[in-house]
């Protein structure tokens, strides 16, 4: 099955198209990404599996636009992959925030859409784009299937004692005001591959998962299901991030509000776009540059990566505690998967429970690898994530048992 995988952001679209022989045989044919969406100038990657990567800059005004740019991409007589859009049997899209209605992927109809649409309050940076990518995909191609996969339904397993606030009760029961999650489908992939690797039973387990990126959540999973992770009501909460805060005492965003004088509007834009590593740096939110200022001293891009390291130690030393042990710390995303430095410095925090680094085996850059010796206590595992390929398999065991 020809399947074509969609992740649309505010102003962006990346994609992969993916031939799904079967769960196990499969092949990526193509992938690439729709930059700067409605913005002036715009930028097109388009990269055939095996040959060179094309580079286009095309003014993209809208997501209907950039969906069409990307489908003539691939069925371009010279450079395209398929002979024509007939071939694409089923899209899945990528869905950051399904609230509690979903639990699972499911196939889009205009029960969904409503669904997703009144989640946007949830993740205003995300789900309208969604429903952009969506609607403009249903215009190309109308007759197509479509299937949504949530970034929030791996985690409707956690109780109500990890997923609920504080706060007075009957504001979840008239505003959905709960903790939901973020970066499922990462969490739930890594943890399968990395427990197959470790040689564990993914369903008799304790796995922590560290996705580590611009954006940063770590999730525990005990026997094979979420029981606690770090982000909540949106992705701002948890960990400190490329440009979001992170944690904060409530009474100090009220606090900074009134001193500032900014609407509410104008202070979650403080929150989640001008804090974070950002922030704290002054300088920018990449890891990457933040290491290079680090190595040459800036002492407020020191403060920034310390605090990102302390806040995944304290994390993962909390679900350990939760899931009374941990036999499998996995580290995934674009942070967990480069950074060797991060993945040393956490681990040795964690000798006192028996987990000892494999310094030879830590170096790794972006290659699935055991990172601890075979006499840890723990082990310790970088896993490349792979969300695109969890789209693809559920869009096609949805599109085929709908049409069994």
């Amino acid at each position: 099955m020809i399947i074509l995988v969609i992740n649309c952001g505010s102003s962006s679209i990346k994609y992969q198209l993916l031939d799904m022989k079967s769960d196990e045989a499969y092949d990526v044919i193509a992938k690439g990404i729709a930059e700067k969406i409605g913005l002036p100038a715009g930028v097109l990657q388009y990269t055939p599996i095996g040959k060179e990567k094309i580079k286009r800059d095309i003014p993209i005004p809208d997501h209907k636009v950039g969906m069409k740019l990307i489908l003539e991409a691939l069925t371009d007589k010279e450079h395209g992959v398929l002979k024509s859009l007939e071939d694409i049997e089923a899209v899945g899209h990528r869905i950051v925030q399904g609230g509690d209605y979903f639990s699972g992927s499911v196939l889009i109809n205009e029960d969904v859409l409503e669904k997703i649409s009144l989640c946007s309050d949830f993740a205003p940076l995300h789900n309208p784009a969604h429903l952009l990518g969506i609607h403009a995909m249903q215009d190309v191609l109308p007759s197509v299937p479509q299937v949504a996969t949530f970034d929030t339904a791996f985690h409707q397993t956690m109780p109500p004692y990890a997923y609920m606030y504080g706060l007075p009760y009957e504001y979840y029961e008239k505003y959905r005001v709960r903790r939901y999650g973020a970066h499922g489908t990462s969490h739930q992939f890594v943890a399968g591959v990395g427990a197959k690797m470790a040689g564990l039973d993914l369903y008799n387990s304790k796995i922590i998962t560290c996705h580590l990126g611009a954006g940063s959540s770590i999730c525990a999973i005990q026997n094979g299901k979420c029981v606690d992770t770090t982000m909540g009501f949106t992705p701002l909460e948890g960990m400190i991030m490329g440009t979001r805060v992170g944690n904060i005492d409530a009474a100090a965003v009220l606090y900074l509000q009134n001193k500032l004088g900014v609407s509410p509007d104008e202070m979650s834009t403080i929150l989640n776009r001008q804090s974070g590593f950002l922030g704290v740096s002054t300088k920018t939110s990449d890891a990457r540059e933040l290491d290079e200022l680090a190595n040459s001293g800036d002492p407020k891009a020191k403060l920034a990566l310390k605090k990102f390291t302390f806040d995944v130690i304290k994390n993962i030393g909390s679900y350990a505690a939760v899931m009374n042990g941990v036999d499998l710390i996995v580290f995934t995303g674009g942070i967990g998967e480069h950074n060797s430095r991060l993945r040393r410095r956490v681990l040795e925090n964690f000798a006192f429970l028996g987990a000892k680094v494999d310094y030879e085996a830590n170096v790794a850059w972006g290659e699935d690898t055991i990172i601890t010796t075979e006499d840890s206590a723990i082990k310790a595992a970088l896993i490349c994530t792979n969300e695109e390929l969890v789209i693809a398999l559920d869009t096609m065991h949805i599109v085929q048992e709908n049409q069994e």
